[in-house]
């Protein structure tokens, strides 16, 4: 009787508390640790290195994380890689995916998860954006085979090491990469955030700061630059999937193989010539940022004019602080009730209608493709002589920096 009660103990016991009698925060650093290495996983394997090939990993890498997403995820890498190669093919269109632009938000953040799952039963996209994927015997027979079987293992070993609070470890670690990448990836960065870029599509940056989501945060530089291994852009921000990549490289692990292009300024040249305009095109979404930052500047002049003129809170005041908001946008990003206001605070200066006018006339130099090369650095040089000479001092600075661009 005694002996029943001994293993009855002991069994009440490891129910509680597991095989290694962990506390709770021993058991939260455990969660905390395993679904950040899942984010790793996602971001470094599948979407830098499988999805867009910007950089190649060491077989040791590789078949951890390969392992590990089996574990923790349930997930194949084709169909992972197709879904999200097929998002950037079809962006914001009717055929993307999962985006919140065609979709709506709700439908993205709360079944995005079921998106997924649907379009991976899409054998055309698996056919055509799968390509390339691992298709060795241990990914015939075991990762794709057995997909779920592997987070099934890992709910057997959450349960062996901490008990019946295991189930809930593994609950966390199975919901993790569906809210974070299916929600608020998928979701609110294609909704809500700032851009540094304007990108043909709706990206947005979530935050500055990529740890939390392993850099995936930085979700507008990532649309611009698809194919760069490194996410952060501007001084501010911080990519932590870069910095596990960089590591991996120094011990022989990784090898980048493309990074988004540095926008570089030498001495100013007395006209634009053909290398000008190859540093131009190279670096478009810099420049364009760049143009985008004075007419900020440019709005923000007038706000101060209309401040000294005692105009405060007027309606003109009221135009020009959404013109300051929203002009720097594209025509069609800016939200259809605001565009009456910046029309109007455009109709109130001349200096900012200029500006917006030759924005435009400066990207025809690189969407225009019937056109050589020597009459594009005809029309660019054009540019900056009107621009020079418009008497408007943002332009007149802005096309001196152009004219200082290297490739």
């Amino acid at each position: 009787m005694n002996g029943l009660m001994t293993v009855w103990s002991a069994v009440v016991d490891w129910l509680a508390h597991g095989a290694l009698q962990a506390t709770w925060w021993q058991v939260l650093l455990y969660t905390l640790v395993t679904t950040h290495i899942t984010i790793a996983a996602v971001t470094i394997f599948l979407h830098r290195s499988q999805a867009h090939r910007s950089l190649d990993l060491h077989p040791i890498p590789q078949h951890f994380f390969r392992l590990w997403l089996w574990l923790g995820t349930g997930m194949v890498t084709k169909q992972w890689v197709a879904i999200h190669r097929k998002h950037h093919a079809k962006c914001e269109t009717e055929e993307d995916p999962h985006s919140p632009q065609t979709r709506g938000i709700k439908k993205v953040l709360l079944e995005g998860a079921e998106l997924y799952r649907a379009e991976s039963k899409n054998g055309e996209t698996m056919e055509k954006y799968g390509r390339g994927t691992p298709d060795d015997w241990i990914e015939r027979n075991l990762y794709t085979r057995y997909s779920w079987q592997g987070v099934g293992l890992m709910l057997l070993i959450n349960l062996f090491l901490f008990g019946a609070i295991g189930l809930t470890v593994w609950a966390v670690q199975m919901l993790w990469i569906p809210i974070n990448a299916a929600g608020i990836i998928n979701g609110i960065g294609h909704y809500w955030g700032y851009r540094n870029f304007e990108a043909a599509d709706a990206s947005t940056n979530v935050s500055p700061w990529g740890v939390i989501i392993g850099g995936e945060e930085l979700h507008n530089n990532h649309h611009t630059y698809p194919t760069s291994a490194k996410f952060s852009i501007k001084k501010y921000e911080f990519d932590i999937g870069w910095g596990y990549i960089r590591a991996m490289e120094m011990i022989g692990w990784a090898k980048v193989r493309k990074t988004a292009p540095q926008l570089k300024l030498g001495q100013v040249k007395p006209v634009a010539d053909d290398k000008t305009l190859e540093a131009v095109i190279a670096h478009r979404y810099e420049v364009m940022a760049s143009y985008a930052a004075e007419l900020r500047r440019a709005c923000a002049l007038e706000l101060q004019h209309l401040k000294a003129q005692g105009a405060k809170n007027s309606a003109r005041w009221t135009q020009m602080r959404l013109a300051e908001r929203w002009l720097h946008r594209d025509d069609d990003k800016i939200p259809h009730g605001v565009k009456a206001h910046v029309v109007g605070a455009m109709a109130q200066s001349p200096a900012l209608t200029k500006l917006v006018a030759m924005r435009e006339e400066l990207r025809q130099i690189w969407t225009r493709t019937n056109v050589s090369a020597e009459q594009l650095v005809v029309e660019l040089q054009a540019w900056c002589k009107r621009a020079e000479d418009s008497g408007i001092t943002a332009l007149h600075d802005f096309s001196m920096k152009l004219r200082a661009v290297r490739a």
